[in-house]
């Protein structure tokens, strides 16, 4: 919500200051934090903290009398009083809590006013997020830069010696580079262990990015607003509807609320189904689970255990929780809200069937599964059936001097699921039969579906262009799918995608065949490696952490494509590019 103001100058000075006191947080934060002993006396740092705590109110009653609205001010502001009195609460209630000579007094104080300055610049980088959306301007150029943003950062909070392990070095620029790309693209490959190389504030941070980077900064602004009681403008419901590809301007508040909910539902489901399956590990159980089951939704594969889940293959969890995890978080937001739309649907169509009379007669037309939802649910499935039965086929009986594998019937199901952007392994892929990896590489190009967290072309892309190709062989003039045609212009951006994906993908290969000649990488390794960091799948041979610089800065840049989409980097670079009004006289030409 966009609040009027009298001065338009002093509204801009006020966004230069906020700027200006978010940065000086985050930093006092790290000097405070990031450091085995801060840089700073402790006292200067908590003393810059309540500066800032000043600034911040000052901003808000210079922005309260310079609003024309003073109602529409404290509408769109109405959070600032709870925190303030819960502020209040906290540093003069530590008085009568603690001794108020004591040190609880002082930390409960300081850590109230850290929460709160937090909190401040959350708000504000999420609002500047929406509105940089909405300005008019191309909103897929404010998703790549929020993605910069948030890797750059990460690299930043990741190179910090608290962020490594006891005894552990910290990282080096590039691969705190690549880590936190990994991360926020939801990708998985690592050149240092999850589990050994960082501390649990690094991990916490790796987690923060996963979470952040699977469901996209612009959406997590979105979803703040709303929780705080701000309606959407139309300018930013036609952002988040132009983000999320979703199909009315009325759907989207509703859409953003589902993808919150949904998310924490989700996860916290799978935190609980997974609690029971790490009886051997040190760190804390619902620590583990968290950070699995925010990996497995985000279709992330990250890991804290070095083998991925070699070690627990034969526990239910990884089929009955993490698969189900992978599979949800790759189908994409508007097929689950479609599908719990239906659900919800048909129980009340039951309810006013068998427990209201007056409905029975005047009860309207059942809700219809969509398009989009039948083609990503038939995919999908076809999709596991089919690799889980190559992988188990070739895994057995294909492997180099006819020597039989021993990947059983649910290893070869993970594979199949996973392979399509989750990045988690049950099996040695280096192990793998060759011919294995291939089907591996052709799960990691098709990836998951539209408006998921995963990568690929996605399923439905690759629906298009083989009903595309059946369409010609039959000789259709349109593309026909569960009775429905399929517009021209969503064919033409089918073959792009695709044909985009796949030059990425040989440039990629190319490019590490040449950085990577003294390691003496197979090219099957190499294009394995590729395929794994533009599908933003995270499934490796064993050799991204012997990677080369330079082959590290590939793969960083292949990660970044492949998360936003070959499609979403050249429709940012060609926004501005006006349509040709005239049209050439056509011409016969032979193909095939």
């Amino acid at each position: 919500m966009q609040v009027s103001c009298k001065n338009k100058r002093l509204e801009r000075a006020l966004v230069g200051a906020n700027a200006l006191m978010a940065v000086l947080v985050v930093a006092s934060l790290v000097l405070l934090f990031g450091f085995h002993k801060p840089l700073l006396p402790a006292w200067i740092l908590f003393s810059v903290h309540v500066a800032l705590l000043c600034a911040f109110t000052a901003e808000k009653i210079i922005r309260l009398f310079n609003a024309v609205s003073k109602a529409e001010f404290w509408r769109a502001n109405w959070f600032e009083v709870p925190l303030l009195l819960g502020l209040a609460v906290a540093a003069f209630g530590s008085f009568y809590w603690f001794d108020p000579a004591s040190a609880e007094t002082a930390v409960v104080r300081h850590f109230a006013v850290g929460i709160y300055l937090v909190l401040q610049v959350i708000a504000k980088l999420c609002k500047t997020s929406v509105n940089l959306a909405a300005s008019g301007k191309n909103p897929t150029r404010t998703l790549i830069a929020s993605f910069l943003v948030l890797i750059i950062s990460g690299a930043g909070l990741l190179i910090l010696p608290t962020a490594s392990a006891q005894g552990k070095n910290s990282l080096s620029l590039v691969d705190a580079l690549f880590t936190a790309t990994s991360a926020t693209c939801v990708t998985g490959l690592i050149v240092k262990n999850t589990g050994e190389d960082f501390s649990p504030i690094g991990q916490t941070i790796i987690l923060t990015l996963i979470q952040l980077g699977g469901l996209g900064i612009v959406v997590f602004g979105a979803v703040f607003a709303l929780l705080l009681g701000q309606a959407l403008s139309v300018r930013e419901s036609v952002a988040m509807q132009d983000l999320l590809s979703a199909r009315t301007l009325s759907r989207i508040g509703n859409m953003i609320a589902f993808i919150f909910v949904g998310t924490i539902i989700i996860e916290a489901v799978g935190a609980i189904g997974l609690f029971g399956m790490w009886s051997g590990e040190n760190q804390s159980k619902w620590f583990f689970s968290v950070f699995h089951s925010v990996s497995a939704f985000c279709n992330a594969g990250f890991s804290l255990r070095s083998d991925s889940f070699i070690a627990y293959n034969r526990s239910w969890q990884v089929y009955g929780v993490i698969c189900p995890l992978i599979i949800l978080g790759g189908l994409g937001f508007s097929v689950l809200y479609d599908l719990v739309n239906i659900v919800s649907d048909r129980v009340k169509r039951f309810f006013k069937k068998w427990f209201n009379e007056r409905y029975r007669l005047s009860m309207e037309a059942p809700k219809r599964m969509r398009l989009q939802t039948k083609i990503v649910l038939s995919i999908s499935a076809s999709l596991i059936v089919l690799g889980m039965l190559a992988i188990l086929l070739f895994d057995r009986y294909a492997r180099p001097g006819g020597s039989a594998g021993n990947t059983g019937a649910m290893d070869a199901l993970f594979q199949s699921i996973t392979a399509r952007t989750a990045g988690f392994n049950t099996v040695d892929i280096s192990a793998m039969s060759p011919s294995s990896k291939f089907i591996l590489i052709l799960l990691m190009f098709i990836g998951g579906s539209p408006g998921s967290t995963a990568g690929g072309i996605k399923t439905v892309t690759l629906a298009v262009v083989i009903m595309t190709a059946v369409a010609a062989l039959r000789k259709r003039q349109e593309v026909e799918m569960f009775q429905r045609s399929v517009r021209i212009v969503v064919v033409g951006r089918a073959i792009t995608v695709t044909l985009l994906f796949a030059g990425v993908l040989f440039a990629t290969t190319l490019a590490l065949s040449v950085t990577e000649n003294s390691n003496g990488f197979a090219l099957s390794d190499i294009a394995f490696e590729a395929a794994s960091a533009l599908g933003t799948v995270g499934l490796t041979t064993g050799v991204t952490p012997d990677l080369t610089t330079a082959g590290k800065l590939i793969i960083i840049a292949a990660m970044l494509i492949g998360r936003l989409g070959p499609l979403t980097l050249l429709a940012a670079l060609t926004f501005n590019l006006r349509p040709a009004k005239y049209n050439y006289p056509d011409e016969a030409i032979i193909v095939g």
